[in-house]
């Protein structure tokens, strides 16, 4: 894809007299735009994105803009991004069916995907902070995670099929930069970008800073993320890339895909489950959050348990790829050599998660991009307390991957921290 000169950004104003030829709008919304109702709603930091409504129901209407959001036009950005977007949620429909926004739409000139609107859900990260406890996320995303991670490598793509869609992802560069700056490096020197609760964290941001042994592991996952391009990745999954109902979980925003380690994906979701446990204290009154604190827990526990679950069958019944052929073990009646195989590359997924956990709950709260689990505590004391918690853990993770045997290993020390005094 190329970069085009007749982009323009939509507006509210703009939008219905613009898309009102698109027969995909007339089709789900109604053919009188002027009876649309535009409303824009993206809180997030890259793009534009509305909430159309006409006679017959409501759209998503989502544009990639020429910079980055949250920052201007100081910081450029290709608008081709909304093309790996749209790509990427084809696979994923087609990997996992139903747990994406089905796409009516795409303008690759416009960068514009026009998505299901999905009703009545939440983002998740929302409805944590509110204190909800969802009862599917656990199994519904760690089958998400198996199937998209798997169905996405050699473990089970045709060969040819899998290095051409290597290769187009591998244009998404300049948002892997984004992530290979904002994510693995800038949190651990004072870059300009960075900010922090300030003068709390000064000193334990400090210590982060001079710790050769957490730069050394962060640049080591930086280089696994670089180089190790296992599967299709979401990319940039965290608590506020799902919207969730009680009954149903959807998973949203894929447009950092690209190919990468399986690692990833898991371990930066399981790290805003963390985040969230620590930040329950900062929107309790009367320790009104410790059942939602042990539901945080075993959110994650199930996530990684049904992940593996999912993931063990996949490899019994899917493994059609070049990695790990059946001609080697199965069609030998070497069945235990297969699940000794399996077992080793569940650890690797296993070592590496812990990593990027770590450095994804850094960047959250020393880089840039700051999430609101923290954000929305006001009392500045109180979040600071929260979040040297959560850095601590943060630390852990990237340095002693290699020596946690467990989940429960990694939330026992989460609730040890939790209960510790911070001075």
């Amino acid at each position: 894809m190329t970069e085009n000169s007749d982009f323009k950004a939509l507006s509210i104003d703009t939008l219905p007299e613009r898309l009102g030829s698109c027969s995909s709008m007339s089709e789900h919304i109604g053919a009188d735009f002027s009876q649309w109702e535009v409303q824009e709603v993206g809180d997030g930091n890259l793009n534009l994105v509305f909430i159309v409504e006409g006679t017959l129901g409501k759209v998503i209407v989502k544009q990639a803009l020429p910079y980055v959001r949250l920052v201007g036009d100081s910081w450029p950005l290709p608008l081709k991004r909304s093309y790996f977007e749209y790509h990427a949620l084809k696979r994923e429909e087609i990997r996992d069916p139903g747990r994406v926004p089905q796409v009516f739409h795409f303008d690759e000139t416009q960068a514009i995907i026009i998505m299901e609107f999905l009703s009545p859900h939440v983002i998740l990260r929302y409805a944590l902070i509110e204190g909800r406890q969802l009862p599917r996320i656990a199994k519904d995303l760690g089958h998400f995670l198996a199937r998209t991670l798997f169905r996405g490598s050699d473990l089970s793509m045709p060969q040819r099929e899998r290095k051409d869609d290597l290769a187009l992802f591998a244009d998404n560069a300049e948002i892997c930069d984004i992530t290979e700056c904002l994510v693995f490096s800038e949190p651990y020197y004072d870059a300009p970008r960075n900010r922090h609760t300030s003068p709390q964290l000064d000193t334990i941001v400090a210590e982060l800073r001079a710790d050769r042994d957490l730069k050394v592991a962060a640049q080591c996952l930086k280089h696994l993320f670089a180089t190790n391009s296992e599967t299709m990745l979401h990319g940039d999954l965290h608590s506020g890339s799902v919207m969730v109902t009680d009954n149903e979980t959807r998973v949203i925003d894929p447009e950092f895909a690209f190919y990468g380690p399986m690692a990833f994906d898991i371990g930066m979701l399981l790290a805003n489950f963390w985040m969230s446990y620590f930040s329950q204290a900062g929107h309790e009154t009367d320790n009104d959050r410790e059942h939602m604190r042990q539901y945080l827990l075993e959110v994650i526990a199930d996530t990684w348990k049904e992940f593996k679950t999912e993931f063990t069958t996949l490899w019994r019944t899917e493994r059609t790829g070049i990695l790990y052929q059946k001609e080697l073990f199965e069609d030998q009646g070497d069945t235990l050599g297969s699940e000794q195989a399996l077992d080793q590359v569940l650890h690797k997924i296993w070592i590496d998660l812990q990593g990027f956990a770590g450095v994804e709950i850094h960047r959250r709260i020393l880089g840039l991009a700051h999430n609101a689990d923290f954000e929305t505590i006001t009392d500045l004391d109180k979040r600071a307390t929260c979040e040297t918690k959560a850095l601590k853990l943060g630390r852990h993770l990237a340095v002693n991957c290699n020596l946690v045997c467990s989940i429960d290993e990694i939330n026992a020390l989460a609730e040890r921290l939790e209960k510790e005094l911070v001075t």
